[in-house]
């Protein structure tokens, strides 16, 4: 059975930092690429970003390029989010999921996830 449990979330302040993981199971972590989505109240689904299966290629959402960094541990079977100068619209609940292929540039669509965590709140507040 595949499980992608997150952790790492909580509140922090404008300009903040916070790094996010996501463990994973029940599936050949390495063989696989990965990504991160998020979704703030009210709102749908939205890509944040994707990596690789061997970490090589990383691509990011304009709204989080150049603040974000994807990487992945596969000898660990964990993937992270290191978040930077978070601003209070990066605030929603963010899941990492299982994709079944990686594009530089391409924008990942919900029918596209093959699994999703129940992720972990991120909440940026002064």
């Amino acid at each position: 059975e595949v499980q992608l449990v997150e952790s790492g979330g909580g509140l922090v302040q404008p300009g903040g930092s916070l790094r996010l993981s996501c463990a994973a199971s029940g599936f050949t972590f390495s063989n696989y690429a990965m990504s991160w989505v998020r979704q703030a109240p009210g709102k749908g689904l939205e890509w944040v970003s994707a990596i690789s299966s061997s970490g090589v290629g990383t691509t990011y959402a304009d709204s989080v390029k150049g603040r974000f960094t994807i990487s992945r541990d596969n000898a660990k079977n964990t993937l992270y989010l290191q978040m930077n100068s978070l601003k209070p619209e990066d605030t929603a609940v963010y899941s990492c999921a299982k994709i079944p292929y990686y594009r530089h540039g391409h924008t990942y669509l919900e029918d596209e996830y093959n699994y999703r965590g129940q992720g972990t709140q991120v909440t940026v507040s002064s």
